[in-house]
């Protein structure tokens, strides 16, 4: 009996610290001993892991939470937030670690919550870069070193970029996230930072083939990225009002297109569209970079519902399995809607699942397998956001069993390679590109 009251003693403790969070800033000790504290308290709901360190050996801690949350289940999909990759950029690695309080809390209690955590795989990093945290000795509300990693590099202009040769070296926290990007079936993704009030999407870097000529990088997807960035601004206390941090610097609705707003090259945002099939955007959460910590209230409660409604945003468009004969799985088949290919085609993962983010409306979607003919399925997509679960589609290749080697997207410039190729012959552009790249990912 005395044991059994130790151990219900303890629980009670995990689950006080769990719901202590204050609003202040929490350096790397705190931080984890949150997490660990919240996984402990919830641990049917939460997994807890480091996907890598930083230059200075700090653990890039991730916490999963959702009604599965050490694995991938079929049909639940992927999403992810990151904060803090400039470590002087703070207001967003405080607000992850209340949404997760607010998760965990919520879960069984709030019907909507519930929904979400049972049909959602939600990813929290809340720190991509400790290192630049913890150097960021004076806070500033403009700059300090601490933007940088420990090796003095911006990890947002770190990454392989599909318009040129950066040449870059990838540093220990960039190489972290692209291994755990390839390893997971991420669908949505924002990465959150300060500096500005505004939801920002990809491209963030251009050229002729996405009308940068113009002023604005246009990816194939450019409906659903707008609709994106507008879930979250609208559902921000502020941000859809479009008018910044000062009288020079409005956006209409609260929204940019990256390369409107600056080009940037080797930016996590287009990396992941291109090479993570993950639809990713970049929200700039304060005008000051590092504010007081009397201020994180405030900042949470401004974010508290777009954070939440951005997640539901997952559940768009169709989903669905590519199979054999046998009912077996086909990874790496190609499926996309048609008028939408990607410079690198979508492609089923190993479960032979794949997942489109598309707007309400009538879509032809096409799958293909290597040497086989294309199947193509007309759908009319409604908004399933409500009901977290998009549309299921599924195909099955009957007159074929097989299975397909691993492919991978190159790690090149694709777009400067379909810049060229637009030069020499425009009206057989995408046919080109596409069976360029099926030659890549299938030899």
């Amino acid at each position: 009996m005395r044991a059994a009251t130790g151990e219900v003693a303890a629980v009670l403790c995990l689950l006080a610290l769990a719901a202590a969070l204050d609003f202040g800033y929490h350096h790397a000790e705190e931080l984890e001993a949150y997490l660990r504290e919240v996984h402990a308290a919830h641990p049917a709901l939460t997994h807890l892991h480091s996907i890598g360190r930083s230059v200075e050996g700090r653990d890039l801690w991730v916490l999963v939470l959702g009604r599965f949350p050490t694995q991938h289940k079929i049909g639940i999909p992927e999403f992810k937030y990151v904060a803090n990759m400039h470590g002087d950029e703070t207001v967003g690695r405080e607000i992850l670690l209340h949404l997760i309080d607010y998760l965990v809390t919520s879960y069984g209690r709030d019907p909507n919550i519930t929904k979400l955590l049972n049909n959602t795989r939600i990813h929290i990093m809340p720190t991509m870069n400790p290192d630049g945290f913890e150097a960021t000795k004076v806070p500033h509300c403009y700059y300090s070193r601490g933007r940088y990693n420990k090796n003095g590099e911006d990890l947002n202009r770190n990454f392989p970029d599909a318009f040129e040769n950066n040449n870059v070296t990838i540093q220990p926290e960039t190489r972290a996230v692209m291994n755990w990007i390839k390893n997971e079936t991420f669908v949505l993704s924002a990465n959150l930072h300060g500096g500005a009030l505004v939801a920002s999407y990809t491209f963030d870097n251009g050229n002729s083939v996405t009308g940068s000529s113009k002023g604005y990088s246009r990816s194939p997807d450019d409906d659903v990225f707008i609709h994106l960035a507008k879930t979250y601004s609208f559902n921000h206390a502020s941000m859809y009002k479009g008018t910044g941090c000062d009288s020079r610097q409005t956006f209409p609705d609260g929204i940019t297109n990256g390369y409107s707003w600056y080009q940037l090259e080797g930016g996590m945002q287009d990396y992941n569209y291109v090479w993570g099939q993950c639809f990713e955007i970049t929200l700039e959460l304060s005008c000051c970079k590092y504010p007081p910590a009397d201020q994180l209230e405030k900042f949470w409660m401004d974010n508290k519902v777009a954070l939440v409604e951005y997640i539901k945003q997952v559940h768009l468009g169709v989903k669905g399995q590519v199979t054999d004969r046998n009912g077996n799985p086909i990874p790496n088949a190609i499926v996309e809607a048609q008028g939408r290919s990607h410079v690198c085609p979508y492609r089923t993962n190993a479960h032979g699942e794949y997942f489109l983010l598309l707007l309400p409306g009538k879509y032809v979607i096409n799958a293909t397998v290597p040497g086989f003919k294309s199947m193509l399925k007309t759908v009319e997509i409604p908004d399933n956001t409500a009901n977290f679960n998009a549309l299921k589609q599924d195909f099955s290749f009957s007159e074929v069993s097989i299975r397909t080697r691993p492919a991978s997207c190159p790690k090149v410039p694709l777009y400067q390679e379909l810049e060229r190729s637009s030069a020499a012959v425009k009206p057989t552009l995408h046919l080109l590109v596409l069976m360029a790249a099926v030659i890549l990912l299938f030899r």
